[in-house]
């Protein structure tokens, strides 16, 4: 572990932080930009899909997969993002584990606010079950925004009587639009990615004046997670999102959920995305692999 690759980090990140207000488009390009810098590693190839009725990139190993599929949900606070901006963390999965996964390009706000993101996600997963695939070969993996969506599909699914997944990987998920966890307040000013206040104009997109307190929109702190399968969830002491986490795996552990909380010190958000230049992430990484390839692959894996 490096304490230098962490401080280098850092102050990109606070060095690249916009100030002051910006349009949809102005987000959207700098955060396409941000992650286009990322690295995306070889031994892999990607297709054009089709998952429900949403466009979705097909995430392969080039040397042939393993039985397994990895539904992946991009982040970009539910507003920017495309499953080409995360790439280098689908890639980092897929070129680790020997998984194929199927990244989803899912409805954006403010065109398509909360739940569209959910809706679409929900019929990725019917889809793929229809296709024939099992459930205890599937496992949702998300970033931010996405590892959000991880939860939240996963409770959609429920509701609506699908079998659930084998596992929910979710780096660094945003669970809590009530915004009440306390490293909001205690992480503010240590976080190099995220403020309160720069977090607000996309929230605003995203509920589009839906009240927060909904297990769908806050399930850190309203969501029931009995019968969820397993979980890793993984975030940074440097992040004010730390406690969506923290809440999430907590809910978890009393709902009798097996939940791996996976918390990397002096981290930004999303820190697996700098595979390649920070060993913490390259390390998460790795973990998160392990954790996928102990629950995908057989169809009762769900239930070991």
């Amino acid at each position: 572990m490096s304490k230098e690759q962490r401080a280098k980090i850092d102050a990109m990140v606070r060095r690249l932080r916009p100030q002051g207000p910006r349009s949809i488009e102005e987000i959207r390009a700098g955060f396409s930009a941000l992650m286009a810098e990322m690295i995306v590693p070889p031994g892999i190839r990607t297709t054009a899909a089709t998952l429900g009725e949403r466009p979705a990139l097909l995430v392969e190993p080039v040397t042939g997969a393993r039985p397994g599929t990895i539904l992946y949900f991009h982040g970009g606070s539910y507003v920017s993002g495309s499953p080409e901006t995360a790439l280098s963390l689908t890639g980092n999965l897929v070129a680790r584990t020997g998984f194929s996964a199927l990244s989803l390009d899912y409805r954006l706000a403010p065109e398509h606010p909360f739940p569209a993101a959910i809706e679409d996600a929900l019929s990725a997963y019917r889809a793929l079950l229809d296709s024939g695939a099992e459930p205890g070969a599937i496992a949702f993996a998300g970033d931010s925004a996405g590892g959000g969506l991880t939860v939240t599909t996963c409770l959609a699914a429920r509701d609506a009587g699908l079998p659930l997944p084998a596992a929910i990987v979710a780096f660094s998920p945003g669970l809590d639009a009530t915004r009440t966890g306390e490293s909001m307040r205690t992480k503010a000013g240590v976080d190099p990615f995220l403020t309160r206040e720069g977090l607000r104009p996309t929230e605003d997109m995203y509920l589009a004046g839906r009240d927060p307190h909904h297990p769908l929109l806050s399930p850190a702190v309203l969501a029931d997670l009995t019968g969820f399968p397993p979980m890793l969830l993984q975030a940074g002491t440097n992040e004010i999102l730390l406690d969506d986490s923290t809440r999430t795996a907590a809910r978890a552990m009393a709902a009798g959920v097996d939940v791996v909380l996976d918390v990397t010190a002096d981290v930004p958000h999303v820190f697996q995305a700098f595979a390649g230049v920070l060993d913490e992430a390259d390390e998460a990484l790795d973990r998160a692999a392990l954790f996928l390839g102990q629950r995908l692959g057989t169809p009762d894996a769900a239930a070991r």
